[in-house]
């Protein structure tokens, strides 16, 4: 039975704005810790002025360092506190990371995802090991798993070269894209790559579904500062129209930014600024967002990788959401003396926050009434 005969997803539009991929908050053993990670939940949140998306066991989750019980575990808790923590009438949605190294975990993945209510699933067809044809799996394995369950739900691709698998291509070729998206369960893809790329994506999108049937989320977050600058001069307006015919008019649908865990509300609204194309604006948030992907910048002194992960949860802790700093193993990490040079650089860049941008806008933490009117509001 193909998707398009029986079972069917019903009116599902995706969710537009702010996608989080949260981190998965450890110990030092690689537990996971539920009531941190809840905290955590709610701190993006940030009663309706954080995500509209929270994404969980993605990369910077630690999908690839973590085994598959802890993959479920991290992403259960996440599902279930979204569900506790929505503003009435505006709730957030949870989706679930499903790769896994092997098709067979996947697959055990996306049922886990059914039965906890997920309202999408994620797949990065490319990172998984034993996966040798990308359009045969989504189409046949996947909707197996829908059959057999009797219930499915929406499903978003993930494009991110950094995580393919050995010997796997770096993207994912156009006209395969094109064969998924015509299934009904198949919603949107999420791309972690240069304009160009995403720009591959975006202008075969008609060609897939509707634009609000097929939806195209920017995995590099900074390029909506680019994308939708407004245009000023003469070499501004050819920049602009140049952004147009790289994107066929097709801006992305919403954003995946990491670098949102610990500032939340400060993404929110340099999405929402993007959109309006307020010139002003975005170079006020850009200010800012981009100070802090410039602190981030800190090697392991192991093997030289940059510790992006680490300095999340550095940031985290900071704040008072998170207790335990901890990566998962592999995952580079801060030595002391780069921590230090992090802590140091985060606390410069809450205080521009504070000079710079609008009131209402720097995301907060308050122990003693996290997901509540506790949080500042403007």
């Amino acid at each position: 039975m193909n998707s398009s005969d029986g079972i069917r997803i019903g009116n599902y539009m995706p969710r537009p704005g702010l996608s989080i991929p949260l981190v998965t908050v450890l110990d030092d053993s690689g537990r996971v810790l539920e009531d941190e990670q809840r905290r955590l939940v709610r701190f993006s949140i940030q009663n309706g002025r954080g995500a509209d998306v929270l994404f969980a066991v993605g990369t910077t989750g630690e999908w690839d360092r973590m085994d598959n019980p802890r993959r479920q575990q991290a992403a259960g808790i996440i599902t279930d506190e979204c569900r506790r923590c929505s503003p009435p009438g505006n709730p957030v949605e949870a989706w679930i990371g499903i790769t896994a190294h092997t098709c067979a975990e996947t697959l055990e993945n996306l049922e886990f995802a059914i039965s906890v209510n997920a309202d999408a699933a994620v797949i990065a067809p490319l990172s998984i090991r034993d996966l040798d044809d990308p359009v045969k799996f989504v189409r046949t394995e996947m909707n197996g798993v829908f059959e057999r369950v009797g219930r499915m739900i929406p499903v978003f691709l993930y494009d991110n070269a950094d995580i393919a698998a050995p010997g796997k291509p770096e993207h994912l070729r156009t006209a395969d894209v094109k064969e998924m998206s015509r299934l009904d369960y198949i919603r949107g893809i999420k791309v972690t790559a240069s304009k160009a790329v995403l720009g591959n994506y975006t202008r075969a999108a008609s060609h897939f579904k509707l634009a609000h049937e097929f939806a195209i989320y920017a995995g590099n977050p900074h390029l909506i500062f680019d994308l939708f600058e407004p245009p000023h001069g003469i070499a501004g307006t050819v920049h602009h129209y140049w952004n147009r015919y790289l994107t066929q008019h097709s801006l992305p649908y919403g954003i995946v930014a990491g670098p949102a865990n610990p500032m939340p509300r400060e993404w929110r609204r340099a999405w929402e600024v993007c959109r309006a194309q307020d010139a002003a604006m975005m170079r006020r948030y850009q200010t800012v967002l981009d100070a802090y992907s410039d602190a981030s910048v800190l090697a392991d002194p192991r093997d030289g990788r940059i510790a992006t992960i680490a300095c999340l949860k550095t940031a985290l802790k900071q704040l008072g959401v998170i207790e335990s700093d901890a990566v998962a193993p592999d995952t580079p990490v801060l030595d002391k003396t780069n921590r230090d040079v992090f802590i140091r650089r985060f606390a410069d860049i809450r205080a521009m926050c504070a000079s710079t941008l609008e009131t209402g806008w720097m995301s907060e933490y308050d122990a003693s009434g996290v997901g509540s009117s506790a949080f500042q509001h403007g």
